[in-house]
């Protein structure tokens, strides 16, 4: 939370959201390269091929971790994770398969696809951002 500001989510969204976007234009400026998690991962594995350094590809896949260690040492911020470690293993393999079978993943459709008027991007998150949608809205109505 921010001194001063009684409840600052709305704020550290905007920042986020902010760091976001600047890290993606500075990776397509500064590199020509789109900053798709799922391709970069890709790449550092030698699963894809692509005009990025595997080094780059693992500079940016180990600096994603780093980055929020880093909030996390330097604030009061407590990671919200509701599940234990074998139910986010499988979601991240099936996140890890869509991601492959939709040719890209959120920050490759949703932040860069988008901004760049792909019309594949914008129905990707259009459909991404539907299910989350109905997932929210269905396991609410569960109770959690």
């Amino acid at each position: 939370m921010l001194p001063g500001f009684p409840d600052a989510a709305p704020l550290q969204g905007l920042a986020g959201g902010v760091l976001i976007g600047l890290a993606a234009a500075l990776m397509l400026l500064g590199a020509g390269r789109i900053a798709g998690v799922s391709g970069i991962l890709a790449r550092s594995t030698g699963i894809a091929e692509g005009s990025m350094a595997r080094t780059s590809a693992w500079g940016f896949i180990v600096g994603l971790p780093l980055g929020a260690l880093a909030i996390r040492l330097g604030s009061d911020w407590e990671p919200a994770v509701f599940a234990g470690w074998p139910l986010l293993i499988v979601a991240g393999l099936l996140v890890g398969f869509g991601t492959r079978m939709g040719s890209g993943c959120t920050s490759g459709h949703g932040v860069c696809g988008v901004s760049r008027l792909s019309q594949r991007s914008i129905v990707a998150t259009a459909t991404f951002m539907a299910a989350g949608i109905a997932t929210v809205f269905f396991t609410s109505l569960l109770g959690d």
